[in-house]
């Protein structure tokens, strides 16, 4: 029996576009570690994003008898970014990880980056061995190496494997990069490196072993192209978001009432010194007229400098 009021130490998320055929050896692949993670502290999150085959219904029959699930649709396919910043908002563990559907990286390595996550907000898994990442072929091999090079010079990151798709956060640092983030494809992951960068999060990376799944979605032509047009964009965006100005000892309670009353969810309260800033998404604004009335405060637009060196919570 679970207790209600413990709260969940963990959430995976697994962004799903046509998966309705891998999901069920994922979880195959997950089980044993679900067991070690305890079952009553987990959850797991499946977002379909836009999926044309049976993905969500395949989600709840495979996830469906989990203490603890939650699966969210796209009505249209919008990308994993997308789908994981939404995993993000949604999320209610302490610690997250996200991870694809098939579970090629092995689930296996997931105590060890929650472990890290108790130094520091983000503990991406990386597969790469030295300085290449072997794959199944030489052509994707240099591929991947090439396109490596052009994430590091363009992000500034010295991560040597950018798309990994097992990657761990701290919840609050997870939401505000969420909030701040503006692609919604694979250079998603290029872009939360950058900003955790901007942002001075220290990133430890976790080793973690994998195998190569037949059914990706990735197509090595078309998303190539687009991922790169995209990380070279992301140096030249000027990301401002929408904050509530607070008062630097509000209750995080008071904040969370407000918010809910404002149907604004997946925020983040930034605090200093001097004030608290709670993070709204780039589309809240009217909520956060509703928050500044509630709560005494004032609404303005922030830059990613202002952010930084402050203490986050999530919301």
């Amino acid at each position: 029996m679970t207790d209600p009021d413990l709260p969940l130490s963990t959430s995976i998320i697994i962004p799903a576009f046509n998966e309705a055929t891998r999901l069920a050896e994922g979880f195959e692949r997950l089980a044993p570690t679900l067991e070690r993670l305890d079952p009553s502290r987990t959850e797991v999150v499946v977002i379909d994003d836009g999926s044309s085959d049976a993905t969500m219904a395949r989600a709840h029959e495979v996830y469906g008898h989990l203490a603890h699930a939650q699966f969210l649709q796209h009505p249209v396919n919008r990308g994993k970014g997308a789908s994981i910043r939404l995993g993000f908002a949604v999320a209610r563990g302490e610690r997250l990880i996200t991870a694809d559907a098939d579970m090629s990286i092995n689930p296996v390595h997931f105590p060890a980056i929650l472990a890290t996550l108790e130094q520091c907000p983000l503990a991406p898994g990386t597969r790469t061995e030295g300085r290449i990442n072997h794959y199944d072929s030489v052509l994707r091999t240099a591929a991947a190496a090439a396109f490596n090079v052009i994430v590091r010079h363009y992000t500034g990151t010295t991560l040597r494997d950018t798309q990994c798709g097992c990657k761990g956060f701290e919840r609050a640092s997870a939401r505000l990069l969420g909030l701040l983030s503006m692609v919604d494809r694979f250079a998603f992951d290029a872009e939360l490196l950058y900003l955790a960068r901007r942002l001075a999060l220290e990133v430890t990376p976790v080793h973690v072993t994998w195998r190569d799944v037949e059914g990706s979605s990735v197509r090595m032509g078309s998303d190539s192209v687009r991922m790169v047009l995209d990380i070279r964009a992301i140096t030249h965006t000027r990301y401002v978001n929408p904050v509530v100005v607070l008062a630097p000892d509000v209750a995080l309670d008071a904040v969370t009432s407000a918010a809910r009353q404002a149907r604004a969810y997946g925020l983040v309260l930034a605090r200093a010194e001097h004030d608290s800033l709670l993070v709204l998404a780039r589309d809240a604004s009217l909520a956060g007229l509703g928050i500044a009335e509630v709560l005494g405060g004032t609404l303005r637009t922030v830059e990613l400098d202002e952010l930084v060196a402050r203490r986050y919570e999530a919301v």
